[in-house]
C-alpha cells in the first residue's frame, strides 16, 4: 500500500495558487464536471497535508469537483511567522475559494480541519453548502491529549527521522501496517524544510490550554451551523472518545451521526471503501 498508485491513474492538477498572500499548494480533480459544478474540499489535520485525502478525492471526483490543499503553514504552504489560530485558517480557506472562484462548498475537516471547518460554517453560512466533521477538534480539551499531540508532533519535527515521523503516523491509525513508506518519506520532507522547528510551533499553539480556550468550539456556538452536517467518528479515536462525538451531534441540530469500526483518527485512509461511501451517499442526499 503506498500513496502514488492512489493518484497515479487519476486525472488530476498538483499547484499552487495565491489565496490572499499565501501561496497555497492544492490537488484538484473532477474537471469534467465545468467549472460551476458542486465542489468538495478536504482539510487535514494539525501537522498534516492534503496527501491525507489521497484515498478519498478521485472517487468524489466522479461526481463534483473536489480538492484538498495544504493549510497556511502546512505541507508546502507558505509559512508566515505567527502562531495559527483558527481565524487564520478559516480566511485562508475562504482565502482559496474565492482564488477558485468557488462561491459556496461542501466542506470536510479531520481533527484540526474539522475545527476549521465547523468554524467556517459558522462564520460564513452562505459558502458552506454541507458539512463533515471527522474526528474533529475544538470541542475537546483534555490536556493528556493535547500533551501527547505536542510532544509526538514536536518529536517528528526536532529530532527528525524517519522513526520518529513514522511514530507520529502511525498515532493516526489503529493498525501501524496502514501507514506506507513512502508517506513516512513524504512527511519526512516536509518535517524537514528550512525553519520547520520554528513553524510547528506556530502550528502547535493550539495545543496551549490558554491559547486554546480563546478559539474553543461550544455547544452554543455549534448550534449556529446552519448547514447539513454528517458527523464522523471511530471506535479508537486517541483524541477523545465517542462521547465526543455526540457532543457535536447533541449541538447542531438535525446533524448525523456515525461511527466506523476499526479504525483510530484517520478513517479517510483506514477504510476508504466504506468512508468514501459514507460520505458521497451524505453529500448526494
Amino acid at each position: 500500500m503506498y500513496i502514488w498508485p492512489e493518484v497515479a491513474t487519476g486525472e488530476f492538477q498538483l499547484r499552487t495558487i495565491d489565496a490572499g498572500g499565501i501561496r497555497t499548494r492544492y490537488i484538484e480533480t473532477g474537471f469534467q464536471h465545468g467549472p460551476d459544478a458542486d465542489a468538495v474540499v478536504f482539510i487535514h489535520g494539525t501537522g498534516g497535508h492534503l496527501e491525507a485525502f489521497n484515498k478519498n478525492i478521485f472517487h468524489h471526483g466522479q461526481y463534483m469537483r473536489a480538492f484538498a490543499l495544504d493549510m497556511i503553514g502546512h505541507g508546502f504552504s507558505s509559512k508566515p511567522d505567527h502562531p495559527y489560530e483558527i481565524r487564520h485558517y478559516v480566511k485562508h480557506l475562504k482565502d482559496f475559494c474565492d482564488a477558485k472562484g468557488m462561491k459556496k462548498i461542501h466542506v470536510h475537516g479531520e481533527s484540526l480541519g474539522g475545527w476549521i471547518a465547523a468554524q467556517f460554517a459558522i462564520d460564513h453560512p452562505d459558502r458552506t453548502a454541507k458539512l463533515a466533521l471527522n474526528t474533529a477538534g475544538g470541542l475537546n480539551s483534555d490536556p493528556v491529549v493535547l500533551k501527547r499531540v505536542y510532544e509526538v508532533t514536536k518529536k517528528a519535527v526536532a529530532e527528525a527521522s524517519m522513526d520518529t515521523v513514522r511514530a507520529r503516523l502511525q498515532w493516526l491509525v489503529h493498525n501501524p501496517a496502514d501507514i506506507p513508506e513512502d508517506l513516512v518519506a513524504l512527511r519526512y520532507k516536509i518535517y524537514t524544510q528550512p525553519g520547520f522547528t520554528h513553524t510547528i510551533e506556530n502550528i502547535l499553539c493550539l495545543t496551549n490550554m490558554e491559547r486554546r480556550m480563546k478559539n474553543i468550539l461550544t455547544e452554543a456556538t455549534l448550534a449556529k451551523i446552519s448547514a447539513p452536517t454528517l458527523i464522523i467518528w471511530t471506535e479508537h479515536d486517541p483524541t477523545g472518545p465517542i462521547e465526543v462525538g455526540k457532543r457535536f451531534q447533541a449541538a447542531i441540530k438535525g446533524s448525523q451521526f456515525h461511527v466506523m469500526n476499526g479504525c483510530a483518527h484517520w478513517p479517510q485512509w483506514e477504510k476508504p471503501e466504506e468512508f468514501n461511501k459514507l460520505h458521497m451517499d451524505f453529500l448526494k442526499s
